[in-house]
Parts: structure tokens; C-alpha cells; sequence
């Protein structure tokens, strides 16, 4: 059985089979929680990462509890299940048979082109379990993106995960976040990431502004000083009220991207939905929704493991 349209799904319960992310993206909204294990939310994150080895293991145990209500699971909402890491550790496989065998959806969000991999166990899965599958792609402005996201692979490398997920005969869908003001926010900037994912065959994309929590905030400032002080001060004016870009902004925002969504055919299908505690469950995706949606309260998840 598969979800039409398919990409990550609401969901109650995450699995994280690491903590800390090699991908080492400067905006990552999950850095403070590195700060749990007595680890720094910057320079740690990156490199210090947390492999939870017996995990396909304590999952099985989980599952196999009376009280488990088959509720959907959601991978990759803290830090990504195909960093660097996996193609070492190979965890997900058997987390995926895990969740399959016990009757359980499962979604991934992933910028890892290491899921390319576990597509044949992703394709068995769906005919048994509803699965939802996502790729970020917040920007195809290699220049920038290498400063950004400086572990993780090309645009086009994860533009072609895409493309192989559906010829894996499996819906995909696409996350375009963050979208950070002033810098990959313009109307061009959005048309060309939106032109490759649809080129690339994404059932439906989601579009979220950056989010700067704790930990996350101070570490992106300091990289904004370094190479674009000119707009630290507004930053500081658009987030003064919190971790998110003023309203205003995010009206702007859903105005520029609803008609793109449209030109490009993709206002149509599913969007990656990233329910996420201290992280917004707002999107532009699907239908348009009004400007207010990206406004939307914060959802709670439950960290199965």
C-alpha cells in the first residue's frame, strides 16, 4: 500500500538514529539539542556525532509492545538518517523492515543521497505500509550552497535522488527550506529551484523560511557577519520578535511563491508536511494555502528512539 503522492506524512513518533549531523549546515534548527549531550550547538554538531548502534534492535522491542498503535514514524525531523555516517553504519535497512514487519507508515526527509541505496528496501516496505520519502533542496546556487551546507551533496546530486525515487516507482516529495530573507528569497532564486525540482519529477514541494531557534540563531548570525555583515542588522530586525521572520515577511513570502507553485504545476500535489516540537508546522505547498498557514502552531512529536 502506498500513500498517492506520497512524502514525508504527518507523523507521532521519530526515530534518530544519530545525533549531530556531518552535513554541518550552518541554519540546522536541530543544533541545540546537542547541547543535551553536553556538546556545543556548532562546531560539536558537526563533527562530534552520536551513533545509536543498537537501534534496529531496541526498535524491534519497541514495536513488538501491546500498546504499539501502528502510529506513523517519521525519520529525519532532528538530524538527517543518511549523513555520511550511514553509508558506514548501514542502520536504516533494518530500522525500514522493522517498521514494515510491524505494520507501521514510515517517512524520510533526507538531503543524503546515501538513501539511493535502500531504495529496493523502500519499494518492499511501501506494499505492505504507507511511505513517504523527501529530499530537502533548499537552493541550487552552488557558490552558496557549498557555504551553507558544506557536508552535504550537490543540488544536482540530490535533484537526481529525485529523479531515482520515482523511477523507483515511488512519489517523492520536496522540501525547499529554509528560504533564507535576502539571500535565496527573490523570485528568480525560487523559479530555479522550483524549475529543477519540477524537471526532476517531485510529486509536490513545500516551502518553509528560515527558522532560528537557540543555538541555531547564534551560529548563523556569526556566519552571516562573516560573509555578509551588511545583513545582520536585518536579520536582527526581521527575527526581533523570536524564531520566526516577521509575519509580514511570511506573507510576502507565500504571495511570491503561491504563483510560482502554479506556473511550475506543483501547487497540485503533496508537499513534504515537517511536524517538528520547536519547529514549525507551517509550509507553502499544496492548494495554496492562505498566507496565515505559514503562521500555523507548533505541532508536538515524541522521540520513539
Amino acid at each position: 500500500m502506498r500513500v498517492p503522492g506520497s512524502s514525508p506524512m504527518p507523523f507521532s513518533w521519530t526515530v534518530n538514529p544519530y545525533r549531530g549531523c556531518s552535513h554541518a549546515c550552518v541554519y540546522c534548527f536541530a543544533r541545540n539539542t546537542h547541547t543535551y549531550l553536553d556538546l556545543d550547538a556548532g562546531a560539536d554538531f558537526d563533527s562530534q556525532i552520536v551513533v545509536k548502534v543498537n537501534i534496529a534492535r531496541v526498535l524491534q522491542r519497541e514495536l513488538g509492545r501491546p500498546k504499539w498503535a501502528r502510529e506513523p514514524v517519521a525519520m529525519g525531523t532532528n538530524t538527517d538518517p543518511y549523513q555520511r555516517a550511514e553509508g558506514r553504519y548501514r542502520l536504516m535497512p533494518e530500522i525500514i523492515r522493522a517498521l514494515a514487519r510491524a505494520g507501521t507508515p514510515l517517512s524520510v526527509l533526507t538531503k543524503g543521497t546515501v538513501l539511493g541505496r535502500d531504495l529496493p528496501e523502500l519499494a518492499a516496505a511501501s506494499r505492505d505500509v504507507p511511505v513517504g520519502l523527501g529530499v530537502s533542496i533548499a537552493l541550487v546556487d552552488r557558490d552558496l550552497q557549498e557555504r551553507l551546507e558544506p557536508g552535504t551533496p550537490t543540488p544536482a546530486a540530490r535533484l537526481d535522488l529525485v529523479r531515482r525515487i520515482t523511477d523507483a516507482g515511488l512519489d517523492c516529495g520536496v522540501m525547499v527550506a529554509p528560504v533564507l530573507p535576502f539571500l535565496t528569497d527573490s523570485r528568480e532564486a525560487l523559479d530555479a529551484v522550483l524549475t529543477q525540482v519540477k524537471a526532476a519529477g517531485a510529486a509536490g514541494v513545500s516551502v518553509l523560511p528560515l527558522h532560528l531557534r537557540a543555538g541555531t540563531r547564534e551560529w548563523f548570525l556569526a556566519w552571516l557577519a562573516r560573509e555578509y555583515p551588511a545583513l545582520v542588522p536585518r536579520y536582527e530586525r526581521l527575527y526581533r520578535r523570536g524564531a520566526y521572520a516577521d509575519p509580514e515577511y511570511r506573507k510576502a513570502l507565500a504571495a511570491r511563491v503561491r504563483p510560482l507553485l502554479r506556473a511550475h504545476g506543483l501547487d497540485r500535489g503533496t508537499g513534504v508536511q515537517r511536524t517538528q516540537q520547536g519547529f514549525p508546522a507551517s509550509e507553502v505547498a499544496a492548494k495554496a494555502p492562505p498566507a496565515e498557514h505559514l503562521a500555523a502552531p507548533v505541532v508536538e512529536q515524541l522521540t520513539l528512539l
